[in-house]
């Protein structure tokens, strides 16, 4: 077994360089300032030409600066899940869940910059950036290890549509589907389908397209899960994941 080679001084300075460009660009999406490779430069005290040597285009500013966001907004929504037994599948799913809105209400702009940034162009799907997001393992990783542990139903194969039994079976998403055979894909389609209602009710709330009341209540976000969980067999869990979940909401108000 080979050892790990230590980086070259060449290497540590090139990820130094990294971590500040993500650094003063988080600094600049806190202040409402715009972002762009020409602010980025500014802050850093470099030239907009030193700065294309690590970034080539503000897509790829844009790419970087969302990818470590979520890397380490993730790192809070796993703190929140290890508040509760390893055990509890369900409630280490639903924490991490309020923990993402939460963090996207405090965050509209890196929450923006994360999840409302297109990764798509007339050219094709970039593949890649549809796949990596460290929040999605999180989740779906979450939603797997709770289906290991009850089985609850899931589609079979047969009973998706033909568009739908093609992504399953390779699927562009941020999931964990490593081990998971063809019988037993259709949990990747109740991955997707949650992701959709969480950033729906999520995105809705961030971007202010709903009545401020019931934002600040969560009551919709709360009703979205209610009427998601009985999917993932937890119906008869509701009203303690429940009670999880207001508690969250409470402790940020």
């Amino acid at each position: 077994m080979g050892t790990l080679r230590e980086p070259t001084r060449r290497e540590r300075q090139r990820e130094a360089t990294y971590d500040e460009i993500v650094r003063a660009s988080r600094e600049l999406l806190a202040e409402g300032a715009e972002l762009s490779l020409r602010a980025v430069a500014a802050r850093m005290g470099v030239t907009a030409p030193a700065l294309y040597r690590y970034v080539a285009s503000y897509q790829e500013l844009v790419d970087l600066v969302a990818y470590e966001i979520d890397k380490a907004a993730t790192i809070g929504f796993r703190a929140a899940a290890d508040e509760l037994p390893e055990d509890d599948y369900a409630g280490r799913l639903l924490v991490s869940t309020t923990a993402f809105r939460q963090w996207a209400l405090a965050s509209p702009r890196e929450f923006g910059l994360v999840f409302a940034n297109p990764v798509a162009d007339a050219a094709c799907v970039r593949r890649e950036q549809l796949t990596l997001a460290s929040s999605g393992h999180l989740l779906t990783g979450q939603m797997r290890a709770l289906w290991e542990h009850t089985h609850h139903p899931i589609p079979s194969l047969e009973e998706l549509p033909a568009a739908v039994r093609e992504s399953v079976l390779d699927p562009v998403i941020p999931a964990e589907v490593e081990g998971l055979a063809p019988a037993e894909r259709g949990l990747v389609w109740l991955y997707m389908q949650g992701w959709t209602q969480l950033y729906g009710v999520v995105a809705l709330e961030v971007f202010g397209h709903m009545d401020p009341r019931v934002i600040e209540s969560g009551e919709m976000f709360v009703d979205t899960l209610r009427h998601f969980v009985p999917r993932l067999g937890l119906a008869d869990d509701w009203p303690r994941l429940e009670r999880l979940v207001r508690e969250r909401l409470a402790s940020a108000q």
